[in-house]
């Protein structure tokens, strides 16, 4: 997989995709190329080459999850690991959303929310997080931040379960959806505790392994 030497440039934290079903066609944003080791445009992105810079003990499971995204409209969501051109592996996050078609039509009806026709979202790689130093200087400089701790905290908590992701990454990917939006990080914390009860409920045995722990941390704490 030959590339322009772009290892001098500053890696990307982030990088957007968009993936369209009936076509099977990729459109990445020029820090996705990046963070693969390419120049923008160099290369057209497929699913094989998608895959083909997946770990070995990754690709599989990437490989049924783009099925299952193509069979069921479902986005493409993943944690994995790929390695780059350059041989460095990276272990991304990937979170992502429908692309509805609005001007659906089915049965002779244009459908209200339209139809899935895709996926978009960003690659985040994990390896690039803020050092503890910098988490805790951005909270002194951000008076807004200090006031919201708690909402914050929450959220950071919300994201650390969802995406099985620790404190720094979670604190990474909400300080990066704010910069994205332009939106203000308290503001995005309290948006997302006030939505978190639009979630399906959690599975019987999810709540039943959550009991157990719940009633028997005692037991494990050093006395």
């Amino acid at each position: 997989m030959g590339c322009e030497d772009v290892s001098g440039t500053a890696e990307p934290r982030t990088g957007s995709f968009r993936f369209w079903f009936a076509t099977r066609r990729w459109e990445w944003s020029p820090e996705l190329y990046r963070m693969h080791g390419y120049a923008p445009g160099e290369i057209e992105p497929t699913t094989e080459l998608l895959l083909a810079h997946k770990h070995p003990d990754d690709r599989d499971k990437v490989a049924e999850t783009i099925a299952r995204s193509v069979e069921l409209g479902e986005p493409f969501s993943s944690r994995h690991r790929f390695i780059d051109t350059h041989g460095v592996e990276h272990q991304v996050m990937v979170v992502a959303d429908h692309i509805l078609d609005q001007g659906c039509v089915v049965a002779d009806h244009i459908l209200d929310q339209g139809c899935v026709v895709g996926t978009a979202g960003f690659y985040i790689d994990l390896a690039d997080t803020l050092a503890r130093a910098e988490h805790d200087a951005l909270l002194e400089q951000l008076p807004e931040v200090i006031e919201a701790r708690a909402a914050i905290e929450q959220a950071k908590g919300v994201l650390m379960r969802m995406y099985s992701i620790g404190d720094e990454q979670a604190f990474k990917l909400l300080a990066w959806r704010s910069q994205e939006t332009n939106t203000k990080l308290r503001a995005l914390a309290e948006q997302l505790l006030h939505e978190l009860p639009k979630m399906p409920p959690a599975e019987p045995a999810t709540v039943s392994a959550f009991d157990h722990i719940l009633l028997t941390l005692h037991e494990r704490i050093p006395r």
